[in-house]
């Protein structure tokens, strides 16, 4: 059995500094915005060549808190790629905002540069690239329409630590950036857990309030603010885990170069190999047209497998106002992409397992 994800096997090599960290954040006494979120914050920020970290409670909040800030009309548009995971659209509309769909490259998945400029509008105040799957998008692009139309652009970098573009870091490639720590993560806490990267010293200061209810002085209140705090004990985790991160990633591009060079089956579109070590590959997706029944024949070969995502955002029930567009692109993605086991867990036998058996469906 090769379950899609076992996180008991990933963060095996990791438990003893795990606990060791549990056992440190217990004896302070002191669990909420604390030494080891401010140790945290502070490596993270290095990793990513920022000037600031704001750890938050999770991913979502992360986007949301960011969108807020900025303090955009109510209503003001928010160009997404259309096949984002439903986070990315919450954290739009939480904040007041409209998301814009634009279809992915149906080549790389991502936000395509070459789509983005017809759906500005005047209503328009930022662009939420989206690094899908470990790879960040085409940021150069990007950034020149956000200058020219003057937009905020805010990554989604959930997916995509230690990923990189031009030399830089993700978290690093726009006005503001958000991760997710999901236990799932390339880099991933025991629980939820997120954090805000930028450069903007203002913004940093703003979102520090923000986060433990508009609050920068105890019992003095200057905004409305949320309850958004990363916790001692999840950023304890994390700085273990942070050292670590490179040499995962590491593995997880030789994994990926296992796939990329072993499957010959022609009725599977591999994911693009063109930036194999800039790519931190939280997840190799293919495509099949009979993407349910390789599903099940993997399944019975004992292979776990699963679909990020199997319905867009504008076909969910929450968003059933969108349902009208059409977006072919995103649409037949949907129906066709398939997520193989990869993870730094995973040994060399078990990926040539899982390669033999995608050839022979």
């Amino acid at each position: 059995m090769i379950p899609f994800l076992d996180l008991t096997h990933v963060n095996k090599p990791h438990q003893l500094a795990i606990q060791a960290a549990a056992e440190r954040v217990i004896a302070s006494g002191w669990y909420i915005l604390g030494r080891e979120v401010e140790t945290f914050e502070r490596q993270f920020a290095n990793y990513c060549q920022t000037k600031h970290c704001i750890g938050v409670a999770n991913g979502l909040d992360a986007l949301t808190l960011v969108l807020k800030a900025w303090d955009f009309p109510a209503g003001s548009e928010v160009i997404i790629a259309s096949n984002a995971y439903i986070a990315s659209v919450l954290s739009i509309t939480h904040a007041g905002l409209t998301p814009v769909f634009v279809e992915p490259d149906p080549q790389t998945y991502l936000l395509d540069p070459a789509k983005i400029e017809p759906a500005i509008t005047g209503k328009t105040k930022a662009i939420l690239p989206v690094h899908l799957y470990g790879r960040c998008c085409d940021m150069g692009p990007i950034n020149s329409l956000a200058q020219r139309y003057q937009l905020k652009v805010l990554e989604d970098a959930a997916q995509a630590h230690g990923a990189t573009y031009a030399g830089k870091q993700a978290g690093n490639l726009g006005d503001a950036a958000g991760w997710s720590f999901y236990p799932s993560k390339n880099l991933g806490a025991l629980g939820d857990a997120g954090a805000i990267t930028t450069n903007d010293d203002a913004l940093a200061e703003q979102l520090r309030a923000w986060r433990n209810y508009g609050s920068a002085q105890k019992y003095i209140t200057d905004y409305r603010g949320h309850n958004s705090r990363l916790d001692e004990l999840q950023a304890a985790i994390l700085s273990a885990k942070l050292q670590y991160l490179d040499r995962e990633n590491s593995r997880r591009r030789t994994i990926a170069s296992f796939y990329l060079e072993g499957i010959r089956n022609t009725d599977i579109l591999l994911p693009p190999a063109d930036q194999l070590d800039q790519d931190v590959w939280h997840l190799f997706v293919i495509r099949h047209p009979r993407r349910d029944n390789l599903r099940t024949y993997l399944r019975d070969r004992g292979i776990g497998t699963d679909v990020h995502y199997p319905i867009p955002p504008h076909h969910q029930k929450a968003y059933e106002s969108y349902a009208h567009l059409s977006l072919p692109i995103s649409e037949q993605l949907h129906k066709e992409v398939l997520s193989l086991p990869l993870n730094p867990a995973l040994t060399d036998t078990d990926v040539a397992y899982i390669i033999d058996a995608i050839n022979k469906f």
